[in-house]
């Protein structure tokens, strides 16, 4: 996928890329051309994705905790003097927690809106400068499909996913005749860390198997299974293309028809 300038590879950004989700997906926009820049945590973590990836073209990482506006905008600037102006940013990162509401902290919801939420807008505006420039970007965030419906015990996550799609829908109209696009992609349950965490919730507090909790899982998936992240990251990498242009301010469902938005 190459820029206005004849032949230049778009620069792209994905948060929450050291594994999962992230991972396909900086995997997928490396095989469409683009340069790659992978952020998280965990320096480590990121040091091994990057040499995963290496052969599949130009990628590097920077890490920063998309929490705190102040280290979100040293990486991404860091991103920038190692692959130019960033044109397609992918909003990965983010973090679950279950409670019951009547047990739940302020600290944790705030955790939640933070991480989910918050995360989000820091990378959007420090991305944005040079999308607006270009006049050309792609921005996709991950949301859930729990930012589409509820769901029981979670109802923090829920409601930084909404704000996620509900922001998606907003910024879509801001920025609609400056040639970017802005999505949010809604999974349902998917076959990552963040999911195995959940698994081992239900195993610890029902007895159940790990076969038994994933198909409690995957009950509300009419394909009656779980979702995998090459899925995701295939439904991103095409927003991501010339060819999405048209599609803008939509929450995609990858989810085996859990949900069904009209």
């Amino acid at each position: 996928m190459t820029g206005a300038a004849a032949g230049t590879p778009r620069h792209a950004l994905v948060t929450g890329a050291s594994r999962g989700i992230g991972l396909m997906v900086a995997e997928r926009l490396l095989q469409q051309g683009c340069k790659v820049t992978l952020m998280g945590r965990s320096s480590s973590s990121l040091q091994k994705a990057t040499e995963q990836l290496a052969a599949l073209g130009d990628v590097a990482y920077v890490t920063g905790d998309i929490v705190e506006g102040a280290v979100v905008k040293a990486a991404f600037a860091q991103a920038r003097e190692r692959f130019g102006p960033i044109e397609i940013l992918v909003n990965n990162a983010g973090q679950a927690i279950s409670e019951r509401f009547d047990r739940l902290t302020e600290d944790g919801w705030h955790q939640m809106l933070a991480v989910n939420l918050t995360g989000t807008f820091h990378c959007i505006q420090a991305a944005m400068p040079d999308m607006l420039a270009a006049k050309w970007g792609r921005i996709v965030n991950v949301a859930s499909t729990a930012g589409l419906q509820g769901y029981a015990y979670v109802s923090a996550y829920c409601a930084a996913k909404h704000g996620v799609v509900g922001l998606t829908r907003s910024l879509a109209l801001e920025v609609a005749r400056k040639g970017i696009t802005v999505n949010a992609v809604c999974p349902g349950y998917t076959e990552t860390d963040l999911v195995r965490e959940a698994l081992d919730n239900i195993m610890q507090k029902t007895g159940m198997s790990l076969d038994e909790a994933k198909a409690k899982l995957a009950e509300g998936n009419p394909q009656g299974r779980l979702v995998q992240p090459a899925e995701v990251a295939d439904a991103i990498a095409w927003l991501c293309q010339p060819g999405a242009s048209a599609v803008n301010g939509q929450s995609i469902p990858v989810d085996g028809g859990e949900v069904m938005v009209g």
